[in-house]
């Protein structure tokens, strides 16, 4: 390996290091305001359990490579972990580690029955077929399957992974239980016992708060300028949401670059236009970077794709009123601070971004007694959830005069902390 691919490996690693430390920052300080021990940070600080798992495939040419995963379970004091597998080739265990924490906090803040887990595998699976990517996905679940199932551990869709991966998956984990159990896995296809709505969840969650949060800013949707910062699953449904409301989406970004049209882009025309990776912008000469999007002028500023991108460097750059997290992680704590010196109003992702999980909960429950709602209904049930969560955590924030991130980690840790305390591990 060259020095440069070191080089860059190592700030990769840093990065995700850097991940976990300021997730543990803001849940030591929630806790502390909460009034709970030390003790307490020194149980939900880190998962309970990691998995860390070795899996040979036999590639398509003969060959057999060995593949790295894991599995994080952060807490279970409340219910089964919960939470997402993703293949992606950056994936660290300290990632995985940050990712089962919000995960749970995330379930704290929609009050489901469940902590936190998160899964990952280090791969490239745009360079796989797909019988390899199968063969990956059912290796995966033979090397954790003591570890999961309906009552314990609960995987999911995320990065670069969908419904057919979960199909695999579910089929194997049948296979070894000699039973069917849809329950093991949430975001399968609609004819294994998937849910309606859970493709938009995410989406939909983020649409929900972005309407609340324009309420609380006297903001009006109709012909808001709405900027959006990728265009993978949720940024691209999240954009089609916000266009279809009326609201002006002027940029989007993919992984390649941006496009920004003040007068607002043709969404629908884009989305059909978009690869199978959700990428566009290679199509058009005049782009712009990710950087100068984020820095644009808008009324609301949706950053959708990867960690880290609103810092120290460019929070005082930003020109939304409002900036809601829809991507993991993407504003760091220094920034959180700058933008809410500045009066913009952050809601940040682990409430933003809960959709997807209580979607995922809505088809366990499904799984569980048998029977299936209607799309009507998921999208009920998930507006209440979302509304609900926003204002408790809007509310938490105005009365005790703190950022909207801590308010949703004081929500989020609560019920976990109260259920750990009740069985009495501190």
């Amino acid at each position: 390996m060259s020095t440069d691919h070191q080089n860059v490996d190592n700030e990769n690693n840093q990065e995700k290091h850097d991940v976990l430390t300021s997730t543990q920052v803001v849940i030591k300080d929630a806790l502390q305001k909460l009034g709970y021990p030390e003790e307490m940070y020194d149980l939900l600080k880190e998962p309970l359990r990691m998995l860390t798992v070795k899996i040979p495939i036999r590639m398509d040419d003969g060959k057999v490579k060995i593949f790295t995963g894991y599995r994080a379970q952060h807490n279970d004091a409340v219910g089964p972990t919960k939470g997402g597998i993703r293949f992606h080739p950056s994936v660290t265990e300290n990632e995985v580690k940050a990712l089962s924490i919000w995960m749970s906090l995330k379930c704290g803040i929609v009050d489901l029955p469940y902590g936190g887990g998160k899964g990952g595998i280090v791969c490239d699976p745009r360079e796989m077929s797909f019988r390899e990517l199968e063969r990956l996905s059912r290796g995966y679940v033979r090397a954790i399957s003591q570890f999961v199932g309906p009552t314990k551990d609960i995987p999911a869709p995320d990065v670069f992974t969908n419904s057919q991966i979960m199909a695999w998956m579910m089929d194997e984990y049948s296979r070894i239980d000699e039973f069917n159990s849809p329950g093991f896995i949430t975001g399968k296809p609609l004819v294994l016992g998937g849910s309606h709505g859970r493709e938009t969840a995410t989406a939909k969650g983020v649409t929900i708060c972005i309407r609340e949060a324009a309420k609380k800013r006297g903001i009006n949707l109709e012909g808001a300028r709405v900027v959006v910062q990728g265009f993978g699953n949720a940024g691209s449904f999240l954009a089609k949401f916000m266009h279809d409301a009326g609201a002006k989406v002027t940029a989007i970004s993919d992984a390649y670059g941006a496009l920004y049209n003040p007068d607002g882009l043709d969404i629908d025309y884009l989305l059909d236009r978009r690869d199978s990776f959700g990428t566009v912008t290679k199509l058009f000469k005049n782009t712009i970077s990710n950087k100068e999007l984020l820095e644009l002028e808008c009324d609301i500023l949706v950053p959708a794709a990867i960690e880290n991108q609103i810092t120290a460097s460019n929070a005082n750059n930003i020109k939304a009123s409002i900036v809601v997290e829809a991507a993991n992680g993407p504003t760091t704590l220094e920034a959180t601070k700058i933008l809410t010196e500045r009066g913009i109003l952050l809601v940040p992702d682990v409430l933003a971004s809960s959709g997807g999980v209580t979607v995922s909960y809505f088809e366990w429950v499904q799984n569980n007694q048998g029977y299936y709602w209607t799309e009507e209904e998921v999208e009920e049930k998930l507006e209440k959830v979302m509304v609900k969560s926003f204002n408790n955590i809007y509310e938490t924030s105005y009365n005790r005069k703190i950022d909207m991130r801590l308010a949703a980690y004081m929500v989020g840790v609560r019920k976990m902390a109260e259920a750990s305390r009740f069985r009495g591990w501190i």
